[in-house]
């Protein structure tokens, strides 16, 4: 479930700083994803300075000092977001009926890291501490982040004749928040300097599309390779992401393209990013690029009550954990951040009803197959007997997965469907899926074919990978997964690492010519 944008409480102004621009209104509709995308990892559970985690921070969309970088890290080219590096490389495809009348508006986003340093009055000099207790309220010396966005805006057909390079500037500064006579807290910001470049392109296989490149890259000079990572972290853009917006055109989807741009939207080249449509799934003319790999159209789950920073973890794991808390450890979480204290302060205070609707909904179920009426409704009195009634043992092996599925369902009762062992006829160890027209079952080699919407963005990298399959499973609603071991997965055996994919994603390698494998 994907952290809410973070919204700081009345008059809190982040680390004391400015607030950046907000990004224009045209991208409002998905800063609530890209906020996720800008937190993530910024603060995490258990929410306090002492917590292992957070001494980890800031892995994603991290640019930092190309300096500071091996040769051979600098010249990295995956599309890995939680890699360091110094540079991000944006291509996606647009159509523009009339280029010189489209205009692209770019909205790069990160955050600038900011240490916080707690000193204590002694006489009339000032002694830096790690806490200090002022009126009962505690404060720790730590490292904050200060949100950063800027802004481009162009005619679509003038970078399509000629680039445009835009530096930026983010300037250093030191601010002094005084603690009464007893201290103060002192925050220091590292300048950052940085460039961006766009530039569209036609595409020769698809006259009506355009390749469109956006390069954001750190163009600090220091410091130099060896200097500690924290020290690399003051000159670096984190969790750097950026929105794009064509008003005039459309942008195409690299994950499910059309058959016409499929051969263009392979040819894209992202590098520690990857740019997904964004807003409503009807809406094309946003785009999100993000070191966090997504689907199209990635969204805030509304069950959410507020942002957690752990954006790939379950809402109501972390509430209940935060809820664990002693109250020693809830004091330190609100001296850590004005952030976490904003968690504490929300989580105790939710209400049962919200809790409880973090517990689980269930989204997309498709209908039950037509040959599978309801159990409850065909339940005699007498339960004990009503799964020998309506079935016979040696009928499983001859129903393919779709259809004994649904005769499965009029076999168990619906409030026994997750009870392990409710049905020992349900075997995925043995139980079999026709796929091609042949059985395949575990140990069978197959092929995978993910399909591009509505799944998980990362199958995209499993397109013609060749697998074999663990076990043939049955979901609640009827319908039949294969899970997979991809054969060249050298963690597979150490992790039991398993992909799931419907039968029409698959194709079998079973009896195919040596060769064709």
């Amino acid at each position: 479930m994907i952290a809410r944008a973070p919204e700081p409480g009345p008059g809190f102004e982040p680390s004391g700083s400015a607030q950046p621009d907000p990004a224009p209104d045209m991208f409002a509709g998905v800063c609530a994803v890209a906020d996720a995308v800008l937190y993530e990892g910024y603060l995490l559970y258990p929410y306090r300075r002492s917590s292992a985690k957070n001494r980890m921070r800031w892995q994603f969309g991290v640019l930092v000092p190309r300096p500071w970088l091996a040769p051979s890290v600098a010249e990295d080219t995956s599309v890995a977001g939680s890699a360091d590096a110094w540079r991000q490389q944006t291509e996606c495809l647009l159509e523009a009926p009339v280029p010189e009348a489209a205009m692209l508006t770019v909205c790069v986003r990160f955050l600038q890291m900011q240490h916080r340093e707690v000193q204590q009055r002694t006489g009339n000099d000032y002694v830096p501490v790690d806490a200090l207790t002022v009126e009962d309220q505690r404060h720790l010396t730590f490292d904050e982040a200060v949100p950063q966005e800027h802004e481009l805006v162009a005619q679509l057909s003038k970078i399509r004749d000629a680039p445009l390079r835009c530096e930026f500037k983010v300037p250093g500064a030191e601010e002094i928040e005084q603690l009464g006579d007893a201290g103060r807290v002192v925050r220091t910001r590292q300048p950052l300097r940085a460039v961006a470049k766009l530039s569209a392109t036609p595409v020769a296989e698809a006259p009506s599309l355009l390749r469109l490149r956006l390069e954001v890259y750190n163009a600090a000079e220091s410091p130099a390779l060896g200097a500690p990572r924290p020290q690399a972290l003051g000159a670096s853009l984190i969790a750097t992401h950026s929105l794009l917006n064509i008003d005039g055109g459309r942008f195409v989807s690299l994950l499910d393209p059309p058959e016409w741009a499929a051969a263009a939207a392979k040819a894209c080249r992202n590098i520690h990013t990857f740019p997904v449509l964004a807003g409503a799934p009807e809406e094309c003319e946003t785009v999100l690029s993000s070191p966090i790999l997504m689907e199209d159209h990635p969204r805030v789950s509304p069950e959410s009550p507020g942002d957690l920073f752990d954006a790939t973890e379950i809402d109501e794991i972390l509430s209940l954990r935060t809820l664990t808390l002693t109250d020693a450890e809830k004091r330190e979480a609100r001296a850590t951040d004005p952030r976490a204290a904003q968690i504490i302060d929300r989580v105790e205070t939710l209400p049962p009803a919200v809790l409880g609707r973090l517990h689980g909904v269930i989204r997309g179920r498709g209908p039950a197959p037509a040959s599978a009426p309801r159990a409850a409704a065909q339940r005699p009195p007498n339960e004990e007997h009503w799964a020998e009634e309506h079935w016979a043992d040696q009928h499983w092996a001859d129903e393919p997965c779709a259809d004994a599925a649904a005769v499965v369902q009029n076999r168990v009762p619906a409030e026994r469907w997750w009870e392990p062992g409710a049905d020992e006829a349900i075997n995925p160890a043995t139980d079999r899926v026709l796929v091609d027209g042949v059985a395949v079952r575990r140990g069978s080699r197959v092929r995978l074919n993910p399909r591009r919407h509505g799944t998980d963005v990362h199958d995209m990298f499993l397109v013609g990978r060749t697998a074999r399959v663990e076990a043939v499973l049955t979901d609640i609603d009827g319908s039949c997964y294969v899970a997979v071991s991809i054969e060249d997965d050298p963690g597979a055996d150490l992790h039991g690492r398993h992909y799931h994919f419907t039968p029409e994603e698959l194709t079998t390698l079973d009896g195919e010519p040596e060769a064709a494998r």
